[in-house]
């Protein structure tokens, strides 16, 4: 099918780091907090949202900004699809796609911080299989060609992509083929047949999710570089072992309820599926949809939750989740995680030694499944998804700001570069006239 390369590059590594840059501010936010009694926070933003809203553009978008200790500004405009015209709002329901990792990575903070298990423990502690791990010779190379890995994965390395674990949409040649054979898939896009997205279909169950992966090559020794990989997926195995509940219901239990979190899942509710906006493969500049809302693949339950890219949600509680982050771990007086887990969580965890993603911008850190800003973007942590969202929050002046659009691959068009621009402008507009 033509296209297909540019669908595939809807998850290439490129695409996804350039959307995690945009999920810091840098330096640009420490006195915004004196700026919460100007009625409209995001003027540039709202040109760039209707600029790109329209017959040819996107069918709707909707961004937010929160500052501390208020509810976040949302800007909606259109609908969710070009032949869905119900009007996008703050509650559409959206795939958000690796924006799952810091979700997953934060659940597991919050067992470490409950002393369930620790940040350096080996993950073959819990996860017996995983203790006597082979490692490919040549990175992508040959799947024969091994070496026993020098030392054990850790909790620490599965939050930060060290591991050495691969990932399907990243592998190429003999381990790719591998992980496909074995359905290793990252999660699901469409249930059109277009070869490529994903690769295989997902093996059934996250315990035998993580049985297979075990039998896999790492693609670099533990603890010596970022590589993108299932990292967050089996983290999701390594919780339910942990706690004693499927990991689905952890989140729901330990994450989602307690932070008011009502529309987010691994499944849409049949009733709920006239708010899921509709997904679009952009090919050379034209708009077509992969997944409507009426007849979406997340209408079905999936193989098995996945930690790394599994959830739907909607910017009003995606933003409920930011601002429990940026109170530090309470919101609505209840509290969801600790101080200690949040500061930690979204602090840099890499091992030493280890530089986080720097493609398409500074150099940077990478805390509990998401992006950590260092020097002057120090505080800001965020992370972004597959098709067009992107969410970041500033621990330290309590701040967050969101986007959510549906469409692959998200560098098909400038959208994201310059919702970040005008999102800067904004703030250096709030300051100024501060």
């Amino acid at each position: 099918m033509k296209g297909v390369s540019e669908l595939e590059a809807a998850l290439d590594r490129r695409a996804l780091l350039s959307l995690g840059l945009c999920a810091g501010l840098g330096s640009l936010l420490p006195s915004l907090v004196r700026a919460a009694e100007l009625p409209e926070l995001m003027p540039h933003v709202r040109a760039v949202i209707e600029k790109w809203v329209g017959p040819g553009k996107f069918p709707g978008l909707v961004a937010s900004l929160g500052l501390p200790g208020q509810e976040a500004q949302f800007i909606a405009r259109g609908s969710d699809g070009f032949t869905d015209l119900d009007p996008m709002t703050p509650d559409t329901l959206f795939r958000i796609y690796s924006m799952t990792k810091p979700v997953t990575g934060m659940a597991a903070m919050q067992l470490i911080s409950q002393g369930k298990m620790g940040l350096d423990q080996p993950l073959y502690e819990i996860l017996p299989q995983y203790r006597h791990m082979k490692v490919q010779d040549t990175y992508d190379g040959s799947i024969t060609a091994l070496h026993p890995a020098p030392r054990p994965i850790t909790i620490r390395q599965l939050l930060t992509h060290t591991s050495g674990l691969g990932y399907s949409i990243i592998q190429q040649g003999p381990i790719a083929e591998l992980m496909a054979a074995k359905g290793l898939t990252a999660g699901r896009v469409t249930r059109l047949p277009v070869p490529g997205i994903f690769r295989s279909q997902a093996v059934e169950g996250l315990d035998v999710f993580a049985d297979r992966l075990a039998e896999v090559p790492l693609v670099y020794d533990p603890g010596t570089k970022w590589s993108y990989s299932l990292g967050l997926d089996l983290m999701g195995r390594v919780i339910e072992v942990v706690s004693g509940q499927p990991f689905d219901i952890y989140l729901q239990e330990n994450i989602f309820t307690p932070t008011g979190m009502d529309d987010t899942s691994f499944q849409v509710a049949p009733a709920d599926a006239g708010r899921l906006a509709t997904n679009y493969g952009v090919l050379e500049g034209i708009f077509v949809p992969i997944d409507e809302g009426a007849t979406s693949i997340y209408l079905e339950k999936p193989a098995f939750p996945f930690g790394g890219a599994g959830l739907v949600s909607s910017p009003r509680d995606y933003d409920r989740f930011l601002r429990m982050l940026a109170q530090l771990g309470e919101i609505d007086g209840k509290r969801v995680l600790t101080e200690e887990a949040v500061r930690l969580g979204t602090s840099n965890l890499l091992p030493p030694g280890v530089a986080g993603p720097s493609m398409m911008g500074p150099a940077s850190g990478f805390g509990a499944g998401g992006r950590v800003g260092l020097g002057e973007e120090a505080g800001i942590f965020g992370w972004a998804g597959a098709a067009g969202t992107v969410a970041m929050v500033d621990i330290v002046h309590g701040i967050r700001s969101q986007i959510f659009a549906q469409f692959m691959p998200p560098t098909a068009l400038n959208l994201l570069p310059e919702f970040q621009t005008a999102l800067k402008a904004d703030v250096m507009a709030l300051l100024q006239r501060r």
